[in-house]
């Protein structure tokens, strides 16, 4: 809308150049360094925290950072860059910025001397990662046409899997090769933790400039350039941007809602309750010895995982065109979810591979799917914006998780890490089940394109 409340023109752009399957993952190979520092997160930091102390009910509290600093600098972030006009684009900027301050907390965490230090240094890692993570997608938005947005986003989902795989895998991968597992310092963090986050640091700056040096954005229109002189950055337009936003939302982007909301609450519990669940299941124990040995064979079980959800990231791509969105996702959040409500059963690790297929699919589904639903409902020149706040959607839950859980985790759930690994899989199912509501509306607008 303008100053005076009339409805503002969509801003078309002008057609967008085709760009080839290889320039496609050329532009989404900033989303490996950017997955590999979030697989880091996953499979580290609730280790990190129990060998600096933590009990396991405090545990959602000190991962409180990550749907924080989304909820508050995602939206903001994205609203910023839809009006950001530089000689290197709107979106890169936040790239370079986010991928600089990630970098360095990757480098710092792992030597971190008290609980404290890892709490901050998680804050500082999730800001910039949140810096760089929805501008990343505006920036796939912009740069690809409606028929290529699936294959974009879902490249984006592939190249997840494969991050995740390797941040997973590469404690496993560095004691395979030689080094000491038991190896630790005076804090009990493990020096295969430690290079497996200088990696990570290298990779999170080395990847996003790739991308944006062999796919640079699309430069601006004369008539959006116009749009962006008549109401310039600020905070108040940036507000106002926000608060129209919110007010002219789309219908499928609303009823998409209540299951974002149902299966991220149900991954931060996988993810924040994995490896003690592990350690009970194998060991019945929740000692560091007990910790140390469950976080190496969640390092392969996740490998694993991750692995499938990067061959099934490649396999959505057809039966989206084909079946839509909606429908394919709600089958692998199913597939998660039952997954989930097993996993806790079982006590060998061998047994524990079957259930990494469901959550594999999940997974892959997940971090692509959703942006196939939403992509092409959304007005082009508020693409950053709408980003933003669907990752308010991502966050949310996992704000109200870390600040519900620790108060029935013992009365409700026993006091029991497999238990919470429960409660997230029924979350998966009901997220399934408000999936299906959505409709095939939405997606079938990009799966039609796309055909």
């Amino acid at each position: 809308m303008t100053a005076d409340g009339a409805l503002q023109p969509r801003i078309e752009t002008q057609p967008k150049p085709r760009l080839s399957l290889g320039r496609i993952v050329q532009m989404n190979l900033g989303f490996l360094g950017l997955q590999f520092s979030f697989g880091l997160q996953q499979a580290n930091m609730g280790p990190i925290y129990s060998y600096l102390g933590a009990s396991e009910a405090s545990m959602p509290f000190l991962w409180l950072a990550g749907p924080i600093t989304g909820l508050l600098v995602q939206p903001i972030v994205g609203a910023l860059s839809d009006r950001t006009v530089t000689r290197i684009g709107r979106r890169t900027p936040y790239f370079l910025i986010g991928a600089v301050l990630c970098s360095i907390a990757l480098f710092a965490m792992p030597y971190s001397p008290a609980l404290w230090v890892a709490a901050s240094l998680l804050w500082l890692l999730d800001a910039a990662n949140n810096i760089t993570m929805e501008p990343y997608r505006a920036y796939v938005g912009d740069r690809l046409d409606e028929t290529q947005r699936p294959i974009g986003f879902l490249t984006q989902s592939a190249f997840t899997g494969l991050a995740q795989t390797l941040a997973y895998l590469a404690p496993s991968i560095f004691v395979w090769f030689g080094m000491n597992a038991d190896a630790v310092d005076a804090h009990g963090i493990p020096d295969v933790t430690k290079l497996a986050f200088a990696i990570g640091a290298v990779l999170s700056l080395s990847t996003i400039l790739w991308s944006v040096w062999r796919v640079p954005e699309l430069p601006l229109t004369p008539p959006q350039l116009a749009q962006m002189r008549d109401r310039p950055m600020s905070i108040a337009t940036t507000w106002r941007d926000f608060a129209e936003a919110v007010r002219d939302m789309p219908q499928p982007m609303r009823r998409l809602a209540v299951a974002m909301f149902c299966q991220w609450f149900g991954m931060f519990c996988y993810w924040q309750y994995a490896v003690l669940s592990l350690a009970r299941a194998f060991f019945e124990s929740g000692t560091a010895e007990a910790v140390r040995d469950a976080t190496l064979i969640n390092s392969r079980l996740g490998g694993f995982y991750n692995a499938i959800a990067f061959a099934a990231a490649l396999m959505l791509v057809p039966l989206t065109r084909k079946l839509g969105a909606g429908p394919v996702h709600a089958a692998c959040m199913t597939a998660a979810g039952f997954a989930m409500l097993v996993l806790p059963t079982i006590t060998n690790e061998a047994w524990c591979y079957l259930p990494m297929l469901g959550i594999g699919l999940g997974w892959a589904s997940l971090m692509g799917t959703p942006y196939v639903m939403l992509a092409d409902c959304i007005p082009p020149e508020r693409t950053g914006i709408y980003m933003g706040i669907f990752n308010m959607f991502i966050v949310i839950p996992m704000l109200v998780e870390s600040l519900t859980l620790p108060f029935f985790y013992t009365p409700v759930l026993g006091g029991d890490p497999r238990h919470v690994i429960m409660l997230g899989g029924a979350m998966m199912l009901i997220a399934a089940l408000a999936t299906l509501r959505v409709g095939r509306s939405a997606p079938a607008v990009a799966v039609a394109a796309a055909g």
